[in-house]
């Protein structure tokens, strides 16, 4: 047993429910982890079952203080992070949730925000919130719950639904059903936040037509929020962090400069740009969004995303099963020198940034009959990238900024392959840390700060190491026709289903 002090950090994503215990240097002294159903009741709805989301955080809670040899007393404080937008409504008396819990690539009110646009209202969206409108976002996801759910409209009106992005609904869970919070970061991708007040806006509550009553309190990134019931692991320990799995691995990966960027290679795509203390209004189709809150000072973010990232790794493994594993997947894509003129668009669930087209769907383009299963995978990975690119091109857009350095994180920025495309796409140098569990280690730090486990951000600047760095290999005139023959598939894949005329109430 030990008498020194951990933090432990929830970390709740979309395939899987992780918790990590972190000593003091940031280093893992257990990792636990619960894959969880993903449920497709039509095409382009995505849901979870929010009872296997508490579950199975719950679960490897209890089993990372195990492995770590712990007990609950010498957790100094708890962190979480989570998968964003992800939308759950429950009863407040039962605690039992009114429908599954709607994700956040879920497309279902496509329909509606393509009405509102066309009703003019995305330019006051935008100006509120920093955000789009688009199915994304919480906001028409509750409203949808509130218009299908039999019963939920009236229970909502009479204050007995609690609506929670995945932090809100595992804290209520954690602290025995007491405490019905979030934080900026993710208050901030609802779509019913105002960036400018800092508060739930009204305009937005009305436009979705959602009660206030429903909300969660919102609070800073880095506070005590109150504690894990007695009969939990841990038990006692005070929850401390909270933090939306981007901004998380945002603050993990250190960039408290304006200007320093990290992508993360997850379900999906998300690089983060910190932008300092004013938000900055994208010119670019960019969100402009809250990188975090710690005491009274708040630091916006420039943010892009990607839906499709490392996923498009897992289509290719469990759908077309073409490959066994990932690092398999790495093997096959390295030894060609290229993707053939193959260029895969995996717009599986519409696209994100720059483009916002939810009628995208996925298209594998310039296929001869000399495309082989080494050509695939280049062309899955090199996807990836080419996404990221286009993010980044639009982020130097609106900043003004030239990108010096990447630093990326997320389980597909173990493939070699894959960075070392994205530093010659980009011409600069892409940075791995030894610590890729950034998103954990942000909640962490945020966690560990409000205890004083950590002093400052420059005492935790100290801990990031870099493991790997990757600069560019070909130069910026062999990247050119890549580039452009990406673009010219993207073309392809955009708005191939057709809107319905009717739009989903």
């Amino acid at each position: 047993m030990s008498s020194k002090k951990y933090i432990l950090a929830l970390d709740q994503g979309t395939t899987s429910s992780r918790t990590i215990v972190f000593d003091h240097d940031g280093h893992v002294a257990a990792v636990a982890q619960k894959e969880f159903r993903q449920i497709y009741p039509k095409p382009g709805w995505v849901e979870h079952d929010p009872m296997e989301i508490w579950s199975s955080q719950s679960s490897t809670a209890a089993e990372a203080i195990s492995r770590a040899d712990l007990t609950t007393d010498v957790i100094a404080a708890v962190g979480v992070t989570n998968q964003r937008e992800t939308t759950i409504v429950w009863d407040k008396d039962s605690g039992r949730p009114v429908y599954n819990a709607i994700v956040w690539q879920d497309r279902r009110t496509a329909d509606y925000c393509r009405k509102l646009k066309e009703e003019g209202l995305e330019e006051m969206v935008t100006e509120k919130t920093g955000l789009r409108l688009d199915p994304y976002f919480s906001g028409t996801k509750i409203r949808w719950i509130l218009e299908n759910v039999d019963g939920a409209r009236q229970k909502a009106e009479d204050g007995k639904l609690l609506f929670g992005t995945v932090d809100s609904w595992l804290i209520w869970q954690f602290t025995g059903r007491k405490v019905h919070v979030t934080d900026v970061t993710n208050a901030s991708r609802t779509l019913l936040y105002n960036l400018e007040k800092d508060d739930w806006d009204d305009d937005m509550l009305k436009l979705f037509n959602i009660p206030r009553s429903m909300l969660p309190e919102i609070k800073s990134c880095s506070e005590v929020y109150g504690t894990v019931e007695r009969n939990l692991y841990p038990g006692g320990a005070p929850i401390a962090g909270i933090a939306g799995d981007q901004h998380a691995a945002l603050f993990g990966q250190a960039c408290f400069s304006p200007g320093m960027a990290k992508n993360t290679y997850g379900t999906g795509c998300f690089l983060l740009m910190n932008m300092g203390e004013k938000p900055v209004r994208s010119k670019n189709n960019l969100l402009t969004t809250v990188a975090w809150r710690i005491g009274d000072k708040t630091e916006y973010a420039l943010e892009g995303s990607v839906f499709i990232g490392g996923a498009v790794v897992q289509w290719i493994r469990d759908e077309l099963q073409l490959v066994r594993t990932a690092q398999e997947l790495d093997w096959l894509a390295s030894i060609v020198d290229d993707a053939g003129g193959m260029y895969l668009v995996p717009a599986f669930a519409g696209l994100g940034a720059p483009h916002w087209d939810p009628y995208a769907r996925g298209a594998a383009l310039g296929i001869t009959r000399g495309t082989n299963r080494s050509h695939i995978c280049r062309a899955a990975l090199e996807s990836i990238a080419f996404q990221s690119a286009d993010l980044i091109s639009a982020m130097e857009k609106d900043s003004g900024l030239k990108l010096k350095e990447l630093r990326v994180d997320g389980g597909a920025s173990r493939s070699d392959p894959l960075l070392q495309f994205q530093a010659d796409l980009l011409q600069c140098s892409v940075l791995r840390p030894k610590c890729i569990e950034t998103t954990a280690l942000g909640a962490a730090y945020l966690a560990g700060l409000a205890v004083g486990f950590w002093e400052s951000r420059e005492d935790i600047s100290k801990y990031w190491e870099k493991d790997r760095t990757y600069e560019p290999k070909r130069g910026a005139e062999a990247m050119e026709p890549l580039r452009k023959g990406w673009d010219k598939a993207l073309q392809r894949a955009k708005n191939w289903e057709e809107a319905s005329d009717e739009a989903e109430s």
